[in-house]
């Protein structure tokens, strides 16, 4: 992973938002409707090419294809593995159980068509390759073109893969964790293997809290959250660790969040990681305070910190200055050449759902960027 040299870097977690002619596409395509092949193929490809230039005009340092070209970041193996059919039961968000109305007033809102999420019927396996090597054919075409000098590309954990599809084959978690394990693995080698950053997005170790085990201890939950790292260190045996960085968060919606597990309890799950960035939430108000947590406890020295610096959940744009502000508290953490600026979480997790305007999501990476480089001039760098 590049360091900034004097410089703070920025990058961000992964989704930007889909032109809507696209969006509408993957989202037939996911719910087995007719659609025009060529079309999504053509428009696909326009988007990654875009979404790179961009990001690069903003000024993002470590930028990717925006993952324009997958429905969603969990659900998107349902067209690359194996054991998979039917619908997997609706996920329910335990900080939302006290709140129904507002429950009720946010599906209103996300729009009537619900993700397609299959559930595990069958053995998990590798089924096709191809959507892979073109994803990674068109973000390095992309990155060419627009001169960056460092791309990333996401890829869902196992665990995040078995929060969302549900389990109805293996005898239990640990076996299914170990099928997904091993039939994520190709996919984490050939992006590394491709000069690509991977980004493993590992929401599972936070929001799986309160989704998954939200009637349960604590205890619990980290016992299967160290788990469900140890499972994705083993599918990570062949990618060197200062090639991938591991995304954590509590959910990129808007809600009361007020049963987040805090960071501190899952740190020591964190540092026993094998990826040697490490994206997660530092700026929305259920976690802008846990910096601290970095700042008072040792075993982050081999970890380079990309903490959000930006709300991803939010249309206002945050002030630059309040940007450098976030950044430099974590630059007197750990030094300038451990610390990248980066979001909270994407911009549009779901093809069809966000809550960031497309402009102001733009707006807000500037900021970002603009952030970055006060921090920078304050350093000297």
């Amino acid at each position: 992973m590049r360091t900034g040299g004097g410089r703070i870097l920025t990058t961000h977690v992964g989704s930007l938002p889909r032109p809507d002619a696209l969006a509408a596409l993957l989202l037939a395509k996911e719910h087995g409707e007719d659609y025009d092949e060529d079309a999504l193929d053509r428009l696909t490809e326009a988007a990654v090419r875009d979404a790179v230039a961009d990001q690069r005009a903003v000024g993002i340092d470590i930028v990717n294809d925006g993952e324009v070209g997958r429905t969603g970041y969990a659900t998107y193996i349902q067209d690359r593995l194996s054991g998979f059919s039917g619908e997997s039961p609706s996920l329910r968000f335990d900080d939302l159980s006290d709140f129904p109305e507002y429950r009720r007033r946010m599906g209103q809102a996300a729009g009537t068509r619900r993700l397609h999420r299959p559930r595990c019927t069958g053995p998990v396996a590798l089924r096709d390759s191809a959507p892979l090597a073109r994803e990674i054919e068109r973000l390095t075409a992309a990155l060419d073109a627009a001169g960056a000098a460092e791309g990333f590309m996401n890829a869902a954990s196992p665990g995040v893969i078995a929060v969302f599809q549900a389990n109805d084959f293996y005898s239990d978690m640990d076996a299914y964790l170990g099928a997904l394990a091993r039939a994520m693995k190709p996919e984490y080698e050939a992006i590394a293997a491709a000069g690509l950053v991977l980004q493993i997005d590992c929401p599972d170790l936070a929001m799986g809290r309160h989704v998954i085990y939200g009637e349960e201890d604590d205890a619990l939950f980290l016992r299967r959250a160290a788990m469900q790292v140890e499972v994705l260190n083993a599918a990570l045996e062949n990618v060197p660790a200062d090639r991938a960085r591991l995304h954590v968060c509590w959910g990129n919606y808007e809600g009361p969040h007020h049963r987040d597990i805090p960071l501190e309890a899952i740190a020591d799950v964190l540092l026993s990681a094998k990826p040697q960035g490490l994206l997660f939430e530092a700026a929305n108000p259920r976690h802008a305070h846990e910096w601290t947590v970095f700042r008072d406890r040792s075993g982050w020295d081999d970890k380079i910190l990309i903490p959000g610096v930006i709300d991803s959940t939010t249309n206002y744009v945050e002030h630059p200055e309040l940007v450098a502000e976030r950044v430099g508290r974590f630059v007197d953490i750990a030094g300038c050449d451990r610390v990248i600026a980066g979001t909270d979480c994407g911009f549009a997790t779901f093809a069809g759902i966000g809550k960031v305007d497309p402009a102001i999501a733009r707006l807000k990476l500037a900021a970002l960027v603009e952030g970055a480089q006060i921090a920078s001039r304050r350093l000297g760098g």
